[in-house]
């Protein structure tokens, strides 16, 4: 306990808090069971660390240990839990929850739950992990949170140092002028001038540790994902991380495109059945975002309408025959529509592939918009017949009626 402790002391004291997450400021931090779930690298523990720096410093009265500690090959969580309550303990910090060795962690949580009241529990895990168990379904007592990468406004709060505001997606799509005065005037910054950095490397918080092994850093958290973390999907078991790992290479090499199943499933080695199940896998390790023409009826067998990576860094650092200009922009706006919804709980809300234009977002109020994605002298001819039709253009600083600066979609308000 003492050991675990000192460790915890010691990456509490190396935690700097001079840029936290917006996560920080939505996390209702006085619930007993917190669950934070999101990708490797997003930058899940460094939350914990702030948190416990910023709340207990080095009191003792926080704790944060993580499972994949070799202590725990041997020690049950249970124990540690109750020997921390019993010597003052208040919250403990629990990161990678899902790697829990000793059977269900679910079961483990709710038993500490159930019999430590006076102990409260803030967790991490992947993002392929669910909390849904006929042992112990904890959606009843833990206050979810999803954890997605940097925004392009939180990439800019960090790298400027000044604050950013963020836009409801109403405002964005139709009040975008206003929106890009208030960042371009009030705020003072020209928010073109570092949308290539945030595109290439400014996704992952890692890129405090340089540039030049940006690219590697980011190769080796995808490996890590399909070797390590997809071992703890509870319903699949994974063996074929080579064929995983080719499926990534060869959409990575395409992306965006419209799937051929068949031909995808001959050159990978893999039945119809097993490709597409795999595919879904990787857009649950949030690798992939997949889009469909009618989100009604998917069913886990039903092939995806197009695929994109799931962020431009992953263009980037994984694409063997560079990155598309076209390509990138759909993937930027993309990634910040399936966040906003993702981190929002907006289970009615969706982007969907449509007969015209790049995406459609339907379930809103009042009515379904048409997004085309484009540069600077994009033009609105391909959406003439959509009643509520959006260019989104990049190379813009402000926009107007119909018009979107791309930019500005990194400042949709979480």
């Amino acid at each position: 306990m003492e050991v675990l402790l000192e460790q915890s002391r010691q990456l509490t004291s190396f935690t700097t808090t001079d840029f936290v997450r917006d996560i920080m400021q939505t996390i209702d931090w006085n619930a007993r069971l917190i669950l934070i779930r999101g990708p490797r690298g997003v930058g899940k523990t460094t939350v914990l660390l702030q948190h416990l720096k910023l709340h207990f410093g080095l009191s003792g009265e926080g704790m944060y240990i993580t499972l994949d500690d070799f202590y725990f090959s041997e020690v049950r969580l249970s124990e540690v839990a109750k020997t921390f309550a019993q010597t003052g303990g208040k919250v403990l910090y629990i990161d990678e929850i899902h790697r829990y060795p000793h059977g269900s962690w679910a079961q483990e949580i709710k038993n500490i739950y159930d019999l430590i009241p006076g102990l409260k529990l803030v967790l991490t895990g992947s993002s392929i992990m669910a909390i849904h168990h006929r042992q112990a379904d904890l959606s009843r007592r833990a206050i979810i949170y999803e954890m997605a990468g940097l925004s392009y406004r939180e990439y800019l709060t960090f790298t400027t140092g000044k604050r950013m505001p963020g836009f409801s997606l109403t405002d964005i799509l139709l009040q975008p002028q206003h929106a890009a005065e208030t960042i371009i005037q009030d705020v003072g910054i020209r928010p073109m001038a570092s949308l290539e950095a945030y595109m290439t490397g400014g996704y992952y918080p890692f890129f405090v540790e340089g540039q030049q092994t940006y690219a590697f850093r980011v190769r080796e958290m995808v490996r890590t994902v399909i070797e390590s973390d997809l071992q703890f999907v509870p319903e699949h078991t994974i063996t074929d991380f080579t064929n995983l790992s080719r499926l990534l290479y060869v959409i990575a090499s395409a992306v965006p495109f419209k799937p051929n199943i068949s031909k995808l499933s001959e050159r990978i080695g893999l039945n119809r059945n097993r490709l597409i199940q795999y595919i879904y896998l990787l857009e649950r390790a949030r690798l992939l975002n997949l889009l469909h023409s009618d989100r009604r009826g998917i069913t886990a067998l039903q092939k995806p309408d197009k695929i994109y990576l799931e962020n431009t860094n992953l263009m980037y650092a994984l694409s063997p025959t560079g990155v598309e200009k076209g390509h990138l922009r759909e993937t930027f706006v993309l990634t910040h529509l399936q966040n906003w919804i993702q981190t929002n709980h907006l289970d009615k809300v969706a982007v969907q592939y449509p007969e015209q234009g790049d995406f459609m977002l339907v379930g809103l109020q009042p009515g379904a918009f048409v997004i085309e994605v484009g540069g600077a002298s994009k033009s609105k001819v391909q959406l003439k017949s959509a009643s509520r039709g959006i260019v989104v253009r990049d190379d813009i600083e402000f926009g107007g009626e119909g018009v979107v600066p791309l930019w500005l979609f990194g400042f949709l308000l979480a």
